[in-house]
């Protein structure tokens, strides 16, 4: 599928992946419609942050995931659905799992429901390697078996077997798409390496982080969204998951040390109770397979972990960027 002139949806286009992903699809020619969160401050989010011209290109629409109808009214006349609105910070899911159910599958039935009475051509549910829980095995494919170790993973797998049941059920051209641990300019401050960042440019010499021992497969951003444009391009992927990884991990520690070692050396890395996942639900090793897009889709990796670390770097120096930032508190 080309999506030069394609009508495309993105929900969640005011947050971190959204906002990136607007922009892949504006370079692929694509007519977009985003649909961002509504509040009365009449904020929309990081796609506030864009310059006039880009804006001009793009059809704003607010509204709730959580409402059938407005959703529904919002998609009429597309073609191409990127649905990535959700909650995600999994601390916050121990204090509100309602609103997870709520967000994360209701709002994904929602989406298929509405994809399913308007014909829509592609549907593209965004998942998380969080599904997967510690490794069984590495590299993990898509096979790996699913184990909700928080109530946000648990509503994620919830939300991914409601789309392949919507693709078994009433054949609607349903892929979900399974980033790993995505990072980048724009990230919110609950993701550990703008925890790690925002502390260090705020000159902390003490760097708090939770567990340092687990293992994360590190993506940038902006290869993250080619993955998403890439899959939606290729019809071989209709009901199928697909993971976005690197195939290599790195520990959160090591991390954290690698950008110690960017910023500030003299900095020391402090582990905090607070931060702490309870022991059965922390995930200890994340390290994904991307045999599958690479085999079936044009994708490949352009960044490397030490070249979207320092792009990263760059755009939190900016002071305007810092500014947005809380690093004085633990955000859930």
């Amino acid at each position: 599928m080309d999506l030069l002139n394609k009508k495309v949806f993105v929900t969640g286009a005011d947050g971190f992946i959204g906002s990136h992903l607007i922009e892949e699809l504006i370079n692929e020619g694509a007519q977009v419609k985003a649909f961002v969160y509504y509040n009365s401050f009449n904020s929309w989010g990081w796609l506030d942050s864009f310059s006039k011209d880009l804006i001009s290109q793009i059809e704003i629409v607010a509204g709730d995931i959580r409402d059938p109808h407005g959703l529904k009214n919002a998609m009429i006349g597309c073609e191409v659905v990127f649905h990535l609105a959700a909650l995600i910070a999994i601390p916050f899911s121990y204090n509100s799992p309602d609103s997870y159910i709520d967000t994360n599958i209701k709002g994904t039935l929602n989406i298929l429901q509405a994809a399913k009475e308007l014909n829509a051509e592609r549907v593209l549910i965004t998942s998380t390697s969080e599904v997967y829980g510690t490794a069984l095995y590495v590299p993990i494919d898509e096979k790996h078996p699913r184990r909700g170790q928080s109530p946000y993973s648990a509503t994620k797998i919830g939300a991914d077997y409601l789309a392949e049941s919507f693709y078994r059920s009433f054949n609607l051209p349903v892929t979900i798409v399974r980033p790993f641990n995505t990072y980048g300019p724009r990230q919110s401050a609950r993701a550990v390496i703008p925890t790690i960042i925002t502390q260090l440019l705020s000159d902390k010499l003490e760097i708090k982080l939770g567990s340092v021992q687990p293992t994360r497969d590190l993506v940038y951003v902006k290869d993250t969204v080619r993955g998403f444009v890439e899959i939606a391009k290729s019809k071989n992927l209709i009901g199928h998951e697909i993971n976005i990884a690197t195939n290599s991990e790195i520990s959160v520690g090591n991390l954290a040390q690698k950008l110690i070692d960017l910023i500030n050396p003299e900095a020391k890395i402090l582990s905090e109770y607070i931060r702490l996942r309870p022991e059965k639900s922390e995930v200890e090793r994340l390290f994904g397979s991307n045999d599958k897009i690479l085999r079936e889709t044009d994708w490949t990796i352009q960044y490397s972990l030490d070249e979207g670390l320092n792009s990263t770097i760059d755009w939190f120096k900016v002071p305007e960027n810092l500014f947005r930032y809380k690093a004085n508190i633990y955000n859930v």
